[in-house]
């Protein structure tokens, strides 16, 4: 893969014992200099009106304020200091990056994958919160279909909390299809199996709330059975994948049991899906606090668009992950 990068994410600094810190994106780089053929790409940060198309202008103006007076609490998860307004947009413009790159051909051993923080997918239109104060994802692609680059986007969350930032953002659009799957009842308590979109966004956002203790069999299983099938009768140009690593067995602040072996898979998965539809593909790295594992989670997506075959599982999906998913395809009509 070829990874997005910039110094100034490093300059967000929420304090010694926040879980989102610069040392996720350190843990990061010295896992990946274990591996060969790792290159990274800097990108212009994203410019305030691009950040506009998806934030209310009031909202950005507040949080520049804010930080220009030194920052502080936000609320109680999320913290700014001096240099947040410039990560932010650093962070910004690394998923844009990897979205025009797609789009522009770069795939295979040069599928882009955006390193950037602050975290973006809990930002909603007129606020920051859980650790976000951008959206990238969402400004990703809003930029690439303001450019005319792509007609349709989907965006698959496979963080372990529901991205209800991205969701509130496209939840009325028939142009960007949101997915994801989630541990049900963990922060913010959003992304219930019946939100599924409003107006001509109706059937556009597709939610997997798994029990905690889910693990690969059950990932698996939703992609395949519900994930896949959305994505294939949405049909997008380009297929942002937001890449949280927190529902990782070993990852401090989640119950779920994804192991590293899983990310190759679903990553795997997913590049099969893409494939058949014909579809680019970019990563923009959401959550992940366990730093061993944020950093192996994301070898293993490198390795795995390296040409590394993953490991097949031999677990089955639970049953109530099976009834999960019958419940959504009869909803959704998949």
């Amino acid at each position: 893969m070829r990874f997005g990068y910039n110094e100034r994410c490093l300059e967000h600094d929420t304090g010694e014992r926040h879980p989102e810190n610069p040392d996720r994106l350190r843990a990061i780089r010295r896992g990946l200099a274990k591996r060969h053929g790792v290159e990274y790409a800097e990108a212009d940060p994203a410019t305030r009106e691009e950040v506009v198309a998806v934030h209310d202008a009031e909202y950005v103006d507040e949080l520049e304020s804010f930080v220009a007076d030194g920052g502080g609490s936000w609320d109680p998860d999320t913290v700014a200091s001096e240099g947040t307004w410039n990560a932010a947009l650093a962070s910004a413009g690394l998923s844009q990056w990897a979205a025009r790159s797609a789009l522009d051909g770069a795939d295979g051993r040069d599928t882009p994958f955006a390193l950037g923080r602050p975290p973006g997918h809990h930002a909603v239109p007129d606020d920051a919160m859980g650790f976000c104060f951008f959206n990238n994802a969402s400004v990703a692609a809003q930029t690439v279909l303001d450019d005319g680059a792509a007609d349709r986007v989907a965006i698959f969350d496979w963080d372990v909390h529901h991205g209800n930032g991205t969701q509130d953002v496209f939840y009325d659009r028939d142009d960007v299809l949101y997915a994801s799957i989630h541990e049900e009842g963990l922060y913010p308590d959003t992304g219930a199996l019946d939100e599924t979109g409003r107006d001509e966004g109706e059937e556009t956002t597709v939610n997997l709330p798994l029990a905690a203790g889910a693990g690969d069999a059950d990932y698996l299983y939703a992609i395949d059975e519900a994930i896949a099938p959305a994505l294939e009768r949405f049909d997008p140009d380009l297929l942002i994948v937001s890449a949280g690593f927190d529902a990782h067995r070993h990852d401090p602040i989640s119950r779920m049991r994804v192991s590293s072996e899983g990310y190759a898979l679903m990553t795997d998965q997913l590049r099969s899906v893409t494939d058949d539809i014909g579809a680019a593909t970019a990563y923009v790295l959401e959550g992940g606090y366990g730093l061993d594992t944020l950093a192996e989670g994301v070898s293993m997506v490198h390795e795995t668009f390296d040409g590394r075959t993953p490991v097949d599982s031999d677990e089955d999906p639970d049953e109530k992950t099976e009834s999960l998913v019958a419940e959504l395809r009869e909803l959704l009509d998949l």
